[in-house]
């Protein structure tokens, strides 16, 4: 190892990370049920029939009726109603023995949820979101959604699904009609969200949204089937889990430790114009 203040560079163990091992593999799926009213019984028969792991749903409209009934044997539950207004509202389901956190507690205006799911033994934190957006909501409060769009998304990688109603929206050319929509599309770019949903979801109409921000997290999206008489199709996909980057030990050199004054001095010595004669790029790649 080299003295430091000598204009060496000191050489000393660092760590880089690395992905190692396998991912592992959370199966969800969404809806939007168009009111819960009488569903929820069915809703548990397809959740413990096909052993999902996530369930989210939009505009469940629970009201003081069904409170009773919304909670699921072996699953937390996260909600946010819609205030001031009968019905809509979102909803996620997460397994029992996952450790989980509502993050932000957000703007009563907007319905949102995100909840950030725990890793098992090595494996990464994941993001959900949950969102309703109806179809005429306001500029203000669109606003308010993507600030929180950008808070989550910056560092976690996120998974989010919803009715955000905005059918005039291209996918295959990512273009929009309306102002609204290309905001959206906007700030999709501007996250780099990929969505993931290339089929229609309601009536001929693409309103239903499966956007991640890293690309690979998600995988076996499917696009069909209904909760009860609902007019929207269901989507089921998968979360795949990427392991905790490790640690592992290399060398590096320390350069915040080099007299870099001293290297720019030696430098000046040199006569590069002698030193570089006959020495162009074409007369290297000769002798290489």
């Amino acid at each position: 190892m080299a003295e430091p203040g000598n204009g060496q560079v000191e050489v000393r163990p660092s760590y880089t990370k690395k992905v190692v091992g396998p991912v592992a593999q959370l199966k969800c799926f969404y809806t939007n049920a168009g009111s819960m009213g009488n569903k929820q019984e069915e809703l548990e028969a397809i959740v413990w029939q096909e052993s999902y792991d996530a369930v989210a749903i939009t505009e469940m409209r629970w009201d003081d009726l069904h409170d009773w009934s919304a909670a699921m044997d072996g699953y937390k539950l996260f909600r946010r109603d819609r205030q001031g207004r009968r019905g809509g509202g979102v909803a996620l389901y997460v397994r029992e023995g996952y450790k989980c956190q509502e993050l932000i507690e957000g703007n009563s205006r907007v319905k949102c949820l995100w909840v950030r799911i725990r890793g098992r033994a090595s494996k990464a934190d994941i993001v959900v979101g949950v969102c309703y957006r109806p179809p005429n909501q306001d500029v203000e409060v669109d606003e308010i959604f993507y600030k929180q769009l950008g808070e989550v998304s910056r560092s976690l990688a996120l998974v989010l699904v919803g009715d955000f109603n905005l059918p005039d929206i291209s996918w295959a050319h990512n273009t929009a009609e309306r102002e609204q929509s290309r905001r959206f599309l906007e700030c999709v770019g501007d996250y780099f969200l990929t969505q993931l949903v290339r089929e229609p979801t309601r009536e001929g109409a693409l309103l239903d949204m499966l956007l991640v921000n890293r690309e690979g997290p998600v995988g076996d999206v499917t696009v069909g089937g209904h909760l009860g008489r609902s007019d929207h199709e269901m989507i089921e996909f998968s979360i795949l889990r990427e392991a905790r980057r490790g640690a592992s030990r290399t060398a590096t050199m320390d350069f915040r430790r080099a007299d870099f004054g001293l290297f720019k001095s030696l430098l000046d010595r040199v006569l590069w114009e002698a030193a570089l004669k006959g020495k162009g790029l074409q007369e290297e790649r000769r002798k290489s």
